[in-house]
């Protein structure tokens, strides 16, 4: 078929489906190569973790402190001198609908750079295969496999810089839909380690949930969109937007008693239309019986992702401070 002949099937803000399966995208493709950032300290790499399916992460290590050494050392960091103390390992996933971003996204990979250095976190931003070309759910299953190649500590900046006891899974907009689903499933199955992790917290910012009932609150246009979207990048769903991967609060979904971890924040946005399933997302999970402890955060007056677009604004450097603190744990 002549390409300029192809009838458009499906259209939204940032992609479009073409009658001959082409897809047009027009915007969240843009990256930037991984290496050290000055401003942070903070070094990048890639590593592929699948090459069949092309599952790839980038992994942030932030500046490591020469460890001193003591009287009974000598002098080469072996005897009684202090080792260096290994760092949380954070596994996050990008947004992007699943259809758009990457690790390597700009704005993405600046934020990462600065949290990175931050709470001073080992990060694995994990990259999944994009839908429509690869419809979920190959990005929940990329992500399972990201998810325990790294807390298996299979690269070295793992195994020698992370602690396995300190473990976060957090991700921003439909990565914190797909953070979501890790966390189930790591409740569910168990990760596949040697050394059995232990997940402390779970972040979800500004968490892409939706569900077949519009909710009062909810925004009539976005909803509409949300299930037109969801039915070309997730054909095979069960029940459309009930499948219990977007609407973890419907009937028959897992039991959100069932997460992963000990703490749990969802952050979300007063001006995002996703803001309203996120906040009962937390409700749901308090009245679920988890034992963990539920926090969230709102940013007044601020959209979807305005931490990334906005970076180092006052808003955007309060929720930085909140997610910082969360991982420290104060």
């Amino acid at each position: 078929m002549d390409p300029g002949s192809a009838e458009i099937v499906f259209d939204c803000d940032f992609f479009r489906i073409y009658s001959d399966g082409r897809v047009e995208r027009f915007a969240g493709m843009e990256t930037v190569p991984a290496g050290f950032d000055a401003d942070t300290g903070v070094t990048s790499k890639d590593v592929v973790v699948d090459a069949a399916t092309g599952i790839a992460t980038r992994l942030y290590l932030p500046a490591i402190p020469t460890a001193p050494s003591s009287p009974q050392s000598d002098g080469n960091g072996n005897g009684n001198g202090s080792a260096t103390a290994k760092l949380p390992i954070l596994v996050i996933f990008h947004g992007g609908g699943f259809v758009i971003g990457s690790p390597a996204d700009p704005g993405f990979h600046r934020y990462m750079n600065s949290l990175v250095a931050s709470a001073r976190v080992v990060a694995v931003s994990v990259g999944y295969r994009l839908a429509p070309e690869n419809p979920l759910p190959a990005a929940y299953e990329d992500s399972w496999t990201a998810l325990n190649w790294a807390v298996s500590g299979a690269d070295p900046w793992l195994s020698a810089h992370g602690d396995l006891g300190r473990v976060f899974v957090a991700g921003y907009s439909a990565g914190s839909n797909i953070a979501h689903n890790m966390a189930i499933a790591a409740g569910v199955r168990g990760l596949r380690a040697a050394e059995p992790p232990r997940v402390e917290g779970v972040i979800l910012l500004h968490p892409s949930f939706a569900g077949e009932q519009r909710m009062e609150e909810e925004d009539d246009r976005f909803w509409q969109v949300n299930k037109r979207r969801w039915k070309a990048i997730f054909p095979g769903a069960r029940d459309g937007l009930d499948d219990p991967r977007i609407n973890p609060v419907v009937a028959g979904a897992p039991s959100l008693a069932k997460l992963v971890g000990e703490r749990l924040l969802v952050c979300t946005a007063s001006e995002d239309p996703r803001a309203p399933r996120g906040r009962a997302y937390c409700e749901a999970v308090r009245a679920s019986c988890w034992p963990g402890k539920v926090e969230s955060f709102e940013s007044q007056n601020e959209g979807h992702g305005f931490f990334v677009s906005g970076h180092g604004s006052t808003q955007a450097i309060a929720l930085m401070d909140r997610v910082v603190g969360f991982i420290v744990g104060h």
